[in-house]
């Protein structure tokens, strides 16, 4: 007997915590691989590391590298500014540091999604201090109007109003990471 691929995303279509799609999967699939072809372009010759910020990244992290033409690596860091509320603690902690040495090599920190800023600016302060060549950004939302001026972002997906979102690795006390879309959390 074959086995049944079904919908692992129906169940969302019941709850009335998931609102109004704000990307869909199509869109997400062809940024992706736009930022694939960029990424590929500007690291041409060079050897690229890219950091996954866990566990929100996890889903672009995977679809970002495959749509990128050139030899990577990559490894992840955890880190903390949200525990299970929809605003940020303001306090920024590493649950899980990276296992690779950042000496002489170019990084991207790949995020879910930027908000105030704040945890971005610690990761790039961090892995600028420990000798990387290049140390840039590339994020899958990006909330307008939240970030101070000096936070450079080199790779922007979409750029979002100032809502909590939900989906494709973002999500509430670990809920709806695992919907193929970014939607409004009606909670």
């Amino acid at each position: 007997m074959e086995p049944t691929i079904t919908n692992a995303a129906a169940w969302f279509e019941s709850d009335t915590s998931v609102g109004e799609i704000v990307v869909t999967e199509n869109e997400i699939k062809d940024k992706i691989a736009e930022l694939g072809q960029r990424i590929t372009q500007d690291y041409s010759g060079r050897t690229l590391l890219i950091v996954g910020v866990l566990k929100g990244a996890l889903l672009f992290v995977a679809d970002l590298i495959r749509s990128i033409d050139l030899p990577v690596e990559y490894d992840f860091m955890a880190v903390s500014s949200y525990g299970v509320t929809t605003k940020t603690s303001g306090v920024v902690r590493i649950v899980k540091d990276l296992d690779v040495d950042l000496t002489d090599k170019d990084v991207l920190i790949v995020e879910d999604v930027i908000d105030s800023g704040l945890t971005l600016s610690y990761l790039v302060r961090n892995l600028r201090a420990r000798n990387a060549r290049s140390v840039c950004v590339c994020a899958l939302l990006v909330k307008e109007g939240l970030q101070p001026a000096n936070l450079e972002i080199t790779y922007t997906g979409f750029v979002i109003p100032p809502i909590f979102v939900i989906g494709y690795g973002l999500d509430l006390a670990e809920k709806y990471r695992n919907l193929p879309f970014v939607a409004i959390y009606n909670g």
